[in-house]
């Protein structure tokens, strides 16, 4: 695991990264938090345990991100996730990240988009696309969340042909709640991915 700053689009962004086989996953962070919270909650040694290449990138969309200039425009965010995800990267955003993965793959391909209550993502414009995402989608709430309403949840996941996983007892960052589960979902979900890939080829 390294940590290192990487000038992309004019930014200077923080990025914690870890090399690996497979598909690399790209985390995106919520407004209020770092690439640290990934960190926090053992996700990114998990992930270095198993092999799995990932980048965790402070945003420029960021409270406290290490990251300059700063910028709230979704397409210069959008944009810094198309330069460091690929293809088949599994694209993983909460909140304030959550909605810039949508905005991710509505537009370019993916392996596959994890979200955890993704603010905006009812938003007619970008709503409007989502039969254009290719990717697998896993859908991530906890169930006492007041930045999101459950419905608007309920909403997205028919939009998304997903039914969403309730966190009994978590707030908005359902994964701070529930590390252990949102780790074993991460590892869970990108294994599926891996046999989908797998079987595409046979």
């Amino acid at each position: 695991m390294k940590e290192e700053t990487v000038k992309i689009n004019g930014f200077e962004c923080r990025v914690i990264s870890g090399s690996g086989r497979g598909a690399c996953i790209v985390l995106l962070h919520g407004y209020m938090y770092t690439s640290d919270v990934w960190n926090d909650i053992g996700l990114l040694r998990l992930l270095e345990q198993k092999n799995i290449a990932f980048n965790a990138v402070d945003m420029p969309y960021g409270h406290r991100s290490e990251c300059t200039p700063r910028s709230g425009n979704p397409e210069q965010n959008t944009a810094i996730v198309a330069s460091i995800a690929s293809h088949d990267s599994l694209v993983i955003g909460a909140s304030l990240g959550g909605y810039i993965a949508l905005k991710h793959c509505v537009a370019r391909p993916a392996g596959g988009l994890m979200l955890v209550a993704p603010v905006m993502s009812l938003q007619a414009e970008l709503a409007a696309r989502y039969p254009q995402i290719s990717a697998r989608v896993r859908l991530i709430y906890g169930e006492n969340d007041n930045v999101v309403y459950r419905d608007e949840i309920k909403r997205l996941g028919r939009l998304l042909g997903t039914t969403p996983r309730i966190y009994e007892k978590a707030q908005h960052a359902a994964y701070m709640d529930h590390p252990g589960r949102f780790n074993t979902d991460v590892i869970e979900f990108y294994q599926q991915l891996a046999r989908k890939k797998a079987e595409k080829k046979t």
